[in-house]
């Protein structure tokens, strides 16, 4: 029996932003960095919306996505929004929101596995 997925896009994405953002952060951390400029300069390339849709399409090319996943994925990128980030043109913004979408469905049905399998594949360059 396939799983009811009831959250829209945007909610997947909002979740799945703060989740994603968080474990890169904590990442970076981990291994040993600690001022914040080094952090953010860590972090930009898979938090901003341009960086997070190389990974898009790097995982899409690979085919890493379950079929559920994609669908998620599609559920984020198509969803409409009222904002767009400042510095990301609306191609980039849309596939940043479907990651983030993804993101968020694994963590709201509770695939901790999952979360970390996708997160090590990114953080190694997919």
């Amino acid at each position: 029996m396939k799983e009811i997925i009831l959250e829209n896009g945007n909610t997947l994405a909002f979740i799945g932003d703060a989740i994603y953002g968080l474990l890169v952060k904590e990442y970076f951390v981990r291994q040993g960095y600690h001022k914040p400029n080094v952090l953010q300069q860590k972090s930009v390339p898979y938090l901003s919306a341009s960086g997070q849709a190389k990974i898009v399409q790097l995982l899409i090319e690979k085919n890493v996505f379950t079929e559920v996943e994609y669908e998620i994925f599609l559920r984020g990128r198509n969803a409409k929004s009222e904002s767009v980030a400042k510095n990301a043109d609306v191609l980039d913004y849309r596939l940043a929101t479907g990651l983030e979408a993804v993101f968020g469905y694994l963590y709201l049905y509770k695939y901790e596995t999952r979360i970390t399998e996708l997160l090590d594949l990114i953080l190694k360059g997919a």
